[in-house]
Order: structure tokens, then C-alpha cells, then sequence
């Protein structure tokens, strides 16, 4: 692999973060014991089997470097000096928390994740890191991933990270590693386009500003005067990271899905809104005045393309109906509004803000970087995303995968940040914090099974 210009997303979110603001993705993958402790391996092993794993990535022994053309861009290189041991490094719980008795390994767990995600990655290294968390005497363990965003989106964060599992090493070796494609006999041709070349490249342009043209716009038809947004949600950054997670019964929320029509995302998505209204009226604070927007990242990855590098995003914004005592009504009321934003289509609406940051010049996103970091709140209040994953079952020196927990990373200003997959017939919740602003992160997550609780026991009389 060699040297590959940043795209303009990947550029934004590389120039949008700051120490108080780490701009990657994570996921806690949590493993049980081996059924067969003799096959089975220990926390220490554990470290020695992701780094063979993880070398074995191309991507991941990429990092970023400045270039001179385009002006204020940057590139992938491969690291010439790549030492995997700087990228992997186990973590010890107390010895209560390794026992797992009361769910304690599950709490310490978390809490060491949440203060891992406090931690930018090392900008002179490959973008990522992963931690060993626990595993002493046999217990269960978890691993913690950390990609910078730059170096993917959800999905493709997932096709690198999948990587590390027994039975996806085990196809790549079967293989013997990467297919390859026979080369195709290509007729030699000028390097000066030909007038249909130009046409069409002159062509794609226009339609490309127009397209930034109309976000833009919409863009600021949507932003509100008040940058306040919702007070629970919005905070002055601490730099400091909570996690959060809850498992949701995936079968119950498809019970809810085939009564109430729509996908099981929209069935999330008002999870989410009944968990927020629950959580705020039980902290005894008021309901706001208006109900605070979601940014819903969507893919543009279309079904068969080649899994291209970097981002490939979009989103919707979506108003969270937390004002709505009803919770067949808030469902009602978010299944309308996604259906109203899959009509409009994933590159129009305000929501499609990643599209027109595809569009700038590398020099804006160098020094443009605080001033959109800072309209993130104008914009949005809290990020809402699904992370698809494998539905085999996945393993890791033969120890069960029994849980993955998705993270986000959040905007500046902004308080919390919601990421959901769905393993094992759970629905894993991932809630990532300001660790200072919400406190009582564990409370909200309960919310989150309370809320399905009550669409499932209202399900016979709709």
C-alpha cells in the first residue's frame, strides 16, 4: 500500500479534533472464558495474538503525514518504523472487578474504557490503539478498539477491526491473504482528456457545487439563532469521557417493528427519545421547550462498491418527539420524520453536512476546522448512530465474543453521544459522555430498557 491522499472528510475530522475533543471511534468487545480452557487463551497471550493479528492489516500501519500539493492536505504513508507493541497494552482490573461476580467486571470494565476514550490517539503513530482489559485467573475479558475517524467510518471500521477475530484470521490465511485481481489489458491512451472527458468531469463538478450549494442552504434554514440547544445535552467540554453501555432484548424490538411498521431503526431511535424524556423528568429537570435534534449518520457506500478507505458518509437530522407522552405516538412521530428524510434522500437536508465537506478545499478544512467544531451545536444536540456487525459468531484465541459495545466520538460542546449494534440477539447500547456534565450515564442506560419494557407491555392494545 502506498501513499494515499486524506479525502476532505477524513481531513475535516482529522483537523476537528483537540486534546479536549479526540475525534475517534471505539467499540468494547467483551469475550467470556473458553468453553475448553485448554484451547482457550490467557489475558497475556491475548496481547501477543492481537499484535500478529493487527501487523497483518495494511491500514494499520499507515499514518498521516503533510503534504505539499494540495495546499494544507495530508496523506497515508506507510510507517516505515512500525512497532505494534506502541499500539496494543493491557490493562488490569482491582481483583473484585476481575471475579465478575454482580457485574462487576462489566462495571470496571467500562469505567477503564471510559477513561481510555479520554486519551487522543498519537498523531505521529498509525491512528489507533487497542487494550486488554481484564482476563486474570481465566475470567472474562474485554478489548478495547480505538480508530481515529480519518481512517474510517463505522463500516469501515468494522471491516478492519473484524481482522482480529479466530474465524475471519483463519479465512484470510485459507486464502493465503488479500485476493487479487487479474489485471485487464488496457488500450494505451493520451494523458490529455479527451473533449468527452472534460464534458463529463466539467459536468460531475457542477452537480457536485450544486449539490454543496443546496446543503449549505439548508444548512442554514436549519440552524438555530440559539446555539444553546438542549440544556441537558450541551456542555462546556471537560475533556473527560463516561461510559455508559445497556443490552436491549433484540427480539422484543422486532415485535415492536413488525406492529408498528418501519425498521428497527426507527423502533431505536425511539428508544432513545422515550430514554431521554424518562431520564430528564427523573433528574427533575423541565422538558425543553423544543425537542433536541439527532444527527443520524447514513452510509453512502451503495451494495456491491469495493470497500473503499476513509468515510463515506452522510446523515439525516431528526427531531427526538421527548415532549410526547405517548410512546406509540413518539414512535409514530420519528417513523414519519425518517420516512420524510429517506424520501428527501441522504444528500440533501441539512443533515447531509459530511456531503459538503466533501466539497472544500484542503486549506479550509486546515483552518476551518475550530469554526465548524463550534457550529456543531447549532446544528445538532446529540449523535445517534447504528454500527452494522458480522451476525456469525465470533471468537478471539477461542474465547467466545459475547458483546461489542459501539462508541462515538463527541461534538464539541455537546454532552453525550449514542452508538448501537446488534450481536448475539442483543441490541448493544454504547453511551459516551462528557464524564463531568452527566454523571449519572448508568441511570440513562436503564432508561433505554425501561423505555422497550413499556412499548412491549403497550404492544397488545395497538
Amino acid at each position: 500500500m502506498g501513499t494515499e491522499l486524506l479525502a476532505p472528510l477524513d481531513l475535516a475530522f482529522w483537523h476537528l479534533e483537540s486534546d479536549a475533543h479526540p475525534m475517534h471511534l471505539g467499540a468494547l468487545a467483551v469475550f467470556a472464558p473458553a468453553p475448553d480452557p485448554a484451547h482457550g487463551a490467557e489475558a497475556e497471550t491475548v496481547l501477543e495474538l492481537l499484535g500478529t493479528r493487527a501487523a497483518a492489516i495494511p491500514r494499520l500501519r499507515m499514518r498521516v503525514r503533510d503534504v505539499l500539493l494540495p495546499v494544507g492536505g495530508a496523506a497515508w504513508f506507510v510507517d516505515k518504523d512500525f512497532d505494534v507493541r506502541r499500539h496494543i497494552e493491557r490493562v488490569r482490573l482491582t481483583e473484585a472487578e476481575s471475579r465478575d461476580e454482580d457485574g462487576g467486571f462489566m462495571a470496571g470494565a467500562t469505567r477503564l474504557a471510559g477513561e481510555l476514550m479520554e486519551r487522543p490517539l498519537e498523531r505521529g503513530l498509525p491512528p489507533w490503539q487497542m487494550y486488554v482489559i481484564g482476563g486474570a485467573g481465566g475470567g472474562p475479558f474485554a478489548v478495547l478498539v480505538k480508530l481515529h475517524h480519518a481512517l474510517a467510518d463505522g463500516m469501515r471500521a468494522v471491516a478492519i477491526g473484524a481482522g482480529i477475530f479466530d474465524e475471519i484470521a483463519a479465512a484470510g490465511r485459507a486464502r493465503g491473504g488479500a485476493p487479487t485481481r487479474r489485471a485487464r489489458t488496457v488500450p494505451p491512451r493520451s494523458w490529455m482528456p479527451g473533449p468527452r472527458q472534460v464534458a463529463g468531469l466539467a459536468l460531475g463538478r457542477i452537480e457536485d457545487l450544486g449539490r454543496a450549494f443546496g446543503v449549505g442552504a439548508s444548512m442554514v434554514r436549519a440552524s438555530r439563532l440559539d446555539p444553546r440547544g438542549t440544556p441537558a445535552l450541551t456542555a462546556s467540554s471537560s475533556g473527560t469521557r463516561r461510559l455508559a453501555t445497556a443490552d436491549l432484548d433484540l427480539e422484543a424490538v422486532q415485535l415492536i417493528r413488525r406492529a408498528a411498521g418501519g425498521t428497527t431503526n426507527d423502533v431505536l431511535l425511539a428508544v432513545v427519545a422515550g430514554a431521554l424524556r424518562r431520564w430528564m423528568r427523573e433528574r427533575g429537570e423541565p422538558l425543553p421547550d423544543e425537542d433536541p435534534r439527532a444527527l443520524v449518520p447514513v452510509s453512502r457506500r451503495r451494495p456491491g462498491q469495493a470497500a473503499a478507505t476513509g468515510n463515506k458518509l452522510s446523515a439525516y437530522l431528526l427531531k427526538l418527539p421527548v415532549g410526547e407522552p405517548d410512546p406509540w405516538k413518539r414512535l409514530g412521530a420519528v417513523r414519519t420524520a425518517m420516512d420524510r428524510n429517506k424520501s428527501a434522500g441522504p444528500f440533501r437536508g441539512a443533515g447531509a453536512v459530511a456531503v459538503l465537506a466533501d466539497q472544500l478545499p484542503s486549506l479550509a478544512h486546515r483552518f476551518g476546522a475550530p469554526l465548524a467544531g463550534n457550529a456543531a451545536r447549532m446544528l445538532f444536540d446529540i449523535l445517534v448512530t447504528s454500527v452494522p456487525l458480522p451476525r456469525s459468531a465470533l471468537s478471539l484465541g477461542g474465547c467466545p465474543l459475547r458483546a461489542v459495545y459501539p462508541m462515538a466520538p463527541l461534538a464539541r460542546g455537546q454532552a453525550l453521544a449514542v452508538a448501537l449494534s446488534t450481536y448475539g440477539g442483543r441490541v448493544r447500547v454504547g453511551l459516551v459522555a462528557d464524564g463531568k456534565a452527566l454523571p449519572d450515564l448508568e441511570r440513562l442506560a436503564r432508561c433505554a430498557d425501561e423505555e422497550v419494557a413499556e412499548l412491549l407491555a403497550l404492544l397488545p392494545t395497538h
